[in-house]
């Protein structure tokens, strides 16, 4: 599997109250809207720089710490995010990423600059930066979690293989 994007920049400790502002957890329920703030308060102009499909959060340690609010991974993937590529991340954000189907990449992101452009192979465990002309090595995420990927999350999985009766 491969992903194409642009990187955007971002730094520590991303919170889900960063991801999407506590003023609007409650407020506003319908998560297509909700998406339209995402990261407003790190970044009122983030969602201009996102390409549907084809763009890369890249981040540092610790993100998606907070809440278990699955709305924070919802909006990401509702907004056109491909994939996070982070040094760490929060384990319950990582649960509930992969199980609605948005791919996380854990990886030393310090030679990924704002809009560098990356190809992401998840067979290979490769991160070509096409913009430095570097490559940065990545476990390569195992073939289940490709395949949660590939169908949309967990839900979409078990009822494709008609393990879940929905």
């Amino acid at each position: 599997m491969r992903i194409e994007g642009k990187a955007i920049k971002l730094g520590d400790n991303i919170n889900t109250d960063f991801i999407i502002s506590g003023r609007y957890k409650f407020a506003i329920t319908d998560i297509k809207e909700l998406a339209k703030h995402l990261m407003e308060d790190i970044d009122p102009n983030f969602t201009s720089k996102i390409t549907f499909g084809k763009s890369v959060i890249a981040a540092g340690d610790n993100f998606g710490m907070g809440s278990s609010r699955e709305q924070a991974p919802l909006v990401i993937k509702e907004s056109g995010i491909a994939v996070i590529l982070a040094k760490s991340f929060a384990r319950i954000f990582y649960r509930n990423a992969f199980n609605i189907g948005l791919c996380l990449i854990e990886t030393d992101t310090d030679k990924i600059n704002e809009s560098d452009m990356l190809d992401i192979d998840l067979d290979k465990g490769i991160i070509r930066n096409t913009t430095k002309d570097i490559n940065l090595e990545i476990k390569p995420l195992p073939g289940f979690m490709q395949e949660l990927l590939k169908e949309g999350g967990i839900i979409n999985y078990l009822r494709k293989y008609k393990v879940l009766k929905v």
